[in-house]
């Protein structure tokens, strides 16, 4: 089955205080072990916007590391969903479970097939 990344750009996100986030958590659990029970679901997380982000390039043979992910990017990776379902209406109907108990957009993009697939 093919596997989709379902992401959302941490600007989508909005000003939230903590009691409405944990609400929002309390909502996706029940979906999270929904998609769990039902074998769709491979991995999903937040990333910690605490951390360091850093880029690497080894275009010249060495890696390279710097701070930072590209200067030139204002938007960031919030958190994603990969999920493994049958095609791209299950990817949908997924995605939006995901929107509508998070409360804001999501991205939905297919991986490559696997060469064994």
């Amino acid at each position: 089955m093919p596997e989709y990344l379902i992401a959302f750009n941490d600007e989508w996100v909005g000003d939230h205080t903590d009691e409405e986030l944990r609400e929002k958590s309390r909502v996706l659990k029940p979906l999270i072990a929904e998609m769990k029970a039902l074998g769709v679901l491979i991995f999903t997380g937040g990333l910690d916007d605490a951390a360091p982000v850093f880029s690497v390039d080894a275009s010249t043979g060495t890696p390279l590391f710097t701070d930072g992910p590209f200067a030139e990017t204002k938007e960031h990776l919030g958190g994603f969903a990969v999920v493994d379902v049958a095609d791209e209406d299950a990817a949908r109907l997924w995605a939006g479970k995901i929107a509508t108990a998070c409360g804001w957009p999501q991205e939905v993009h297919r991986f490559q097939p696997h060469p064994e697939q």
